[in-house]
C-alpha cells in the first residue's frame, strides 16, 4: 500500500506528518495526520488513534488538539483520519450531520451511502494496516479516543474490538445513538429502519449486549451545548454501572464542546492511555 506524504514538520523532537492514500475501502482518496515521537528512533512506540467529530477533518486536532508535548513525553504515536470519504461522486447532503463530514464510523448499508461511507472497516482494518506497514508502531499496543461523533466512534470501536484496543477513552461523545437526534438520523440514514442494526454502533447497547473494557475514561463539559440532548452521558454512566465497567466520567465544570475544552485535557487522556499501553 501506498502513500503520499503532503506536509512532514519537526515538533517536539518527533514529526508530525500528513498524508495521502487510495483507499480500497472508501473507493477514494483519504488523508490522515501521524505524530512520531522520538523514542520511535529506536524502537516501535505504542499507537493511540483520534476519531473527530461532525464536520471535522484531521486537521482539527491535528492543528488545536495539543496532543504532541504529550506524546513526545510518553513515546506515543498519534493518529488522526479523516471523518467521512470526501470527493466528487460521494453521496452528501445539505445538513452538517450527515453526508461528507459525518460517516459515523459505520460501515452504511443504504443507497447512496454504500459506495463509499465504509469508515468502520476503513478504521478497524484498513488504515492499521497501512500505519503498521509504514510507520514505526507497535500494533500489540493500541488505544482509542474521540470527540463527540469521534467519541462514538471510539467507544465503539474499541468495545467491538477488545483484542485490539487495550484503551478506550472519549471527549463528550455520543454515547448512545439509539436515542438522540443525531443518532437516529445517522443510523436510519445509513443502516436503515431496523433499529436492531444500530445497536453495534452503540455504546449503550454493545454493553448492554456483553462488549466489555477493563476501564473507560470520558471527559464532558457541563456548558456543552449538546449535553442534554446529543450526549447524555448518565446513559453510558448506568450501561457501565450495570456491567461493572470501571468508569471515570469527569463533568468539567463550565467547558463546552469546543477545542479549547478537549485540549485542556488531552495530556490527561495521553497519559491515561500510556499508562496502560504501557502496563
Amino acid at each position: 500500500m501506498t502513500i503520499e506524504t503532503v506536509s512532514e514538520n519537526r515538533s517536539h523532537s518527533g514529526t508530525q506528518g500528513v498524508y495521502k492514500h487510495p483507499s480500497t475501502e472508501t473507493g477514494t482518496d483519504m488523508t490522515f495526520s501521524v505524530f512520531v515521537p522520538p523514542q520511535a528512533d529506536d524502537r516501535p512506540c505504542p499507537v493511540l488513534w483520534y476519531l473527530s467529530g461532525l464536520t471535522c477533518t484531521h486537521a482539527n486536532v491535528t492543528e488545536k488538539g495539543e496532543y504532541r508535548a504529550a506524546c513526545a513525553k510518553a513515546g506515543i504515536i498519534f493518529v488522526a483520519p479523516d471523518t467521512s470519504p470526501r470527493g466528487e461522486g460521494v453521496a452528501d447532503d445539505d445538513a452538517y450531520d450527515m453526508g461528507q463530514g459525518a460517516g459515523f464510523y459505520v460501515d452504511a448499508t443504504q443507497e447512496p451511502w454504500s459506495p463509499h461511507f465504509r469508515m468502520r472497516s476503513y478504521v478497524e482494518r484498513e488504515l492499521p494496516a497501512l500505519i503498521a506497514e509504514h510507520f514505526p508502531a507497535d500494533m500489540d499496543r493500541q488505544g482509542i479516543t474521540g470527540h463527540s461523533m469521534g467519541g462514538h466512534g471510539a467507544l465503539t470501536i474499541g468495545l467491538r474490538n477488545p483484542e485490539t484496543f487495550r484503551s478506550i477513552s472519549a471527549f463528550a461523545p455520543i454515547v448512545s445513538p439509539l436515542n438522540c437526534p443525531w443518532g437516529e438520523k445517522a443510523l436510519s440514514g445509513y443502516l436503515g429502519e431496523d433499529r436492531a442494526d444500530w445497536r453495534e454502533y452503540d455504546a449503550c447497547a454493545l454493553i448492554a449486549d456483553g462488549a466489555r473494557a477493563d476501564a473507560l475514561l470520558i471527559d464532558q463539559g457541563t456548558a456543552d451545548q449538546f449535553l442534554e440532548e446529543q450526549l447524555k452521558p448518565q446513559l453510558l454512566a448506568e450501561a457501565c454501572k450495570d456491567a461493572g465497567i470501571p468508569l471515570t466520567l469527569n463533568m468539567r465544570s463550565g467547558y463546552d464542546h469546543s477545542y479549547y475544552f478537549i485540549s485542556s485535557f488531552m495530556a490527561d487522556h495521553v497519559a491515561w492511555h500510556a499508562r496502560r499501553l504501557k502496563a
